[in-house]
């Protein structure tokens, strides 16, 4: 795999991933549509802070597995795409509901849902987003099975995979940007039932693509 493919494949990946629905776009749609927008923006700036933070140990968590086990890589090869084909099979499987699904909360405000209770800060916001995705097991495994397939082998991995890693960060902020200038209206798209089994259909069919490819060893 080439450097350019490599960086169009992956970006066509994470992009496709941006655009499905989940815990991210409720707690920014949710954030963003009790008024508060200095927080909201702080949910942003949190989830991309632990994406960051995932993508950074993924990078130097797997450049050492690769070079120093081969039992290592093949456990986390197979893992990869038996969790990559789980989950893409989820999402085509998955029957659309108006509401979130049993993981997703359906208070992410919590108790502090009054504002006159809690302020429009930016802190709390980013302190609330960067935990979500930290404590999101799943965004971990999903890093680990997803980044070493995009990196080629000529490649410096940590430097190539924090450049991987910056893409699916800058996507995020674009797609959050847009979420928060149309929150009200893309809240009532993203509900329809036929918007979220497209989004279901098309990623899950590209997540299993790349499971057969991890399995496969391509």
């Amino acid at each position: 795999m080439t450097v350019t493919t490599a960086l169009w494949s992956f970006a066509l990946v994470v992009g496709l991933l941006t655009l499905t629905p989940g815990l991210d776009t409720a707690l920014i749609l949710r954030t963003s549509a009790l008024g508060r927008r200095r927080r909201a923006w702080g949910v942003v700036l949190g989830i991309q802070t632990g994406t960051l933070i995932w993508g950074t140990l993924t990078s130097l968590g797997v450049t050492a597995l690769l070079t120093a086990s081969r039992l290592g890589y093949e456990t986390l090869r197979w893992a990869g795409a038996g969790y990559l084909l789980w989950m893409g099979a989820r999402m085509l499987l998955r029957r659309s509901a108006d509401g979130p699904t049993p993981a997703e909360p359906t208070d992410l405000d919590g108790p502090a849902a009054d504002p006159a209770a809690d302020p429009d800060r930016l802190a709390p916001g980013w302190r609330q987003g960067t935990l979500t995705n930290l404590l999101n097991p799943k965004m971990g495994v999903f890093y680990v099975a997803l980044l070493p397939q995009f990196i080629p082998p000529a490649a410096p991995h940590l430097a190539f995979g924090l450049l991987l890693t910056s893409i699916h960060v800058l996507f995020g902020l674009i797609w959050s940007t847009v979420l928060l200038g149309f929150a009200t209206a893309l809240s009532t798209q993203l509900r329809r039932p036929a918007a979220r089994r497209l989004l279901d259909r098309i990623t899950g069919a590209v997540v299993i693509g790349f499971a057969v490819r991890l399995a496969l060893g391509d």
